[in-house]
């Protein structure tokens, strides 16, 4: 069977790599081996997570203490700002202890289970993404029949299928990365265990492996997308016939919030991910996927609760309370 090339720095293979994979060990590089950049890195994502933490944990608060925001937009925000607690806690308290610490080993399986709740979650809010942008769709082209269409059982169901297909996607995923051999030492030029850069690292062809993981990202990224684009499509032709550009600002703005994360979200996890499949593994991809990572879910409270009065309300009602 052939195999591919593999430079020192990347997999050291000292014995067969389909006898290493019980001793294997992965080393995160990170983003930087400067010394002197250290503290700075370390100050600077301590800084992003806690913000995320803070700014996605009052969302949850405020929408599920408040009355008025129990409604089905309010509630795919809070799963969503759950979903984005867990998305940033994945991988970034990981990098921090290997700063503080300057250890950059995490175990095979410690690296896969990464992986699994990575795919997990980022795969969860591509689905919440999709059900927010079929909420507005039915919000602004169906005004008059929204409380029947988005009724609790259908938020129920829509929230469970995206937890479901979630699911299914980053097994998927898991299923194809185990089956991979790798050297007893494996840098991994990321802060995280990415599937892309893992497929580039395993001392194998990995040809079929790329193709399956290519096609999973594919067919599971492809589906929310085009019901993203589908949603918008009828939005936007319906806001176009509103005769006022007043009933227009309001209309686009009601969903301006929404556009804002899908953009960033998808736009910088597109760009990454193909990025990747023309080139090979280098922390340029890594400082790339800090956006998407970490950068988005600390975003979204912002972009969701700038212009946003029933949150902003919720919020000067429940902050009294916290303090």
């Amino acid at each position: 069977m052939g195999q591919q090339s593999f430079s020192g720095d990347q997999c050291l293979c000292a014995v067969h790599p389909h006898n290493a994979t019980g001793v294997v060990e992965f080393l995160l590089l990170g983003l930087s081996d400067d010394p002197q950049l250290q503290p700075l890195l370390f100050c600077f994502f301590l800084s992003m997570y806690l913000i995320a933490l803070t700014g996605n944990l009052l969302i949850v608060l405020a929408v599920s203490s408040d009355p008025h925001l129990h409604t089905p937009m309010y509630f795919f925000l809070f799963i969503l700002s759950m979903t984005d607690i867990g998305f940033v806690s994945t991988t970034v308290p990981k990098m921090i202890w290997n700063i503080q610490t300057q250890r950059k080993a995490i175990s095979y399986s410690g690296c896969l289970a990464q992986l699994s709740s990575f795919n997990l979650l980022g795969s969860l809010d591509s689905g919440l993404l999709t059900v927010m942008a079929y909420d507005r769709f039915v919000a602004i082209c169906h005004p008059l029949h929204y409380p029947v269409i988005m009724n609790p059982r259908l938020c129920g169901l829509l929230a469970l299928g995206s937890c479901l297909i979630s699911i299914l996607e980053s097994q998927l995923n898991l299923l194809v990365v185990s089956q991979l051999h790798f050297c007893p030492l494996v840098r991994i030029p990321h802060f995280f265990c990415d599937p892309p850069q893992l497929l580039r690292l395993a001392c194998e062809d990995t040809s079929i492996e790329n193709i399956l993981i290519y096609f999973i990202a594919a067919l599971f990224g492809a589906i929310p997308a085009s019901g993203i684009f589908f949603s918008y499509y009828k939005i936007v032709s319906s806001i176009l016939k509103v005769p006022t550009k007043g009933g227009r600002y309001k209309a686009f703005s009601t969903c301006g919030s929404h556009l804002s994360v899908v953009c960033l979200f998808y736009g910088t996890g597109l760009a990454v991910y193909l990025s990747s499949t023309v080139s090979r593994p280098s922390r340029r991809g890594a400082v790339a996927s800090v956006v998407y990572t970490v950068v988005t879910p600390m975003l979204n409270p912002f972009i969701y609760t700038l212009r946003n009065r029933d949150i902003k309300r919720a919020l000067q009602r429940l902050l009294p309370r916290i303090m």
